[in-house]
């Protein structure tokens, strides 16, 4: 019994990091923190990213987190219940974001009166 309290698991963690830093993190839909963002997983797979930040356009992507080899099935319940260490598995996650090009204000006023003129010389 002594062997089973001693026995290690695998500890998943996931880091997200945003080049400026300080993006808001979605993670599968659900908002859960600003870059740099490090959390526990339990599931391997794909995984939805968004990453928002003013003045920069959004990041959405479908990020694959691949499973290292003593993680496939039967290997996995070995290493997850019966290693004599304590394995961290990590993955780092890096995104640029990109400046969102902003129309200086009298420009976008000029646009929409000429939009508004057009619209009315149609009718």
């Amino acid at each position: 019994m002594l062997a089973f309290t001693q026995s290690g698991c695998v500890y998943r963690r996931m880091t997200i990091r945003s080049d400026p830093p300080g993006a808001l993190v979605t993670l599968d839909g659900e908002e859960v923190g600003y870059t740099p963002y490090t959390a526990d997983f339990t599931y391997y797979g794909t995984r939805e990213i968004k990453l928002m930040m003013p003045g920069y356009k959004t990041l959405t992507t479908l990020q694959t987190v691949p499973p290292p080899w003593y993680q496939y099935p039967g290997i996995d319940f070995v290493a997850d219940n019966f290693s004599p260490l304590r394995i961290t598995n990590r993955h780092e996650f890096n995104y640029a974001l990109e400046r969102q090009l902003m129309a200086p204000t009298d420009e976008l006023l000029n646009r929409a009166n000429s939009h508004r003129s057009e619209a009315q010389v149609a009718h």
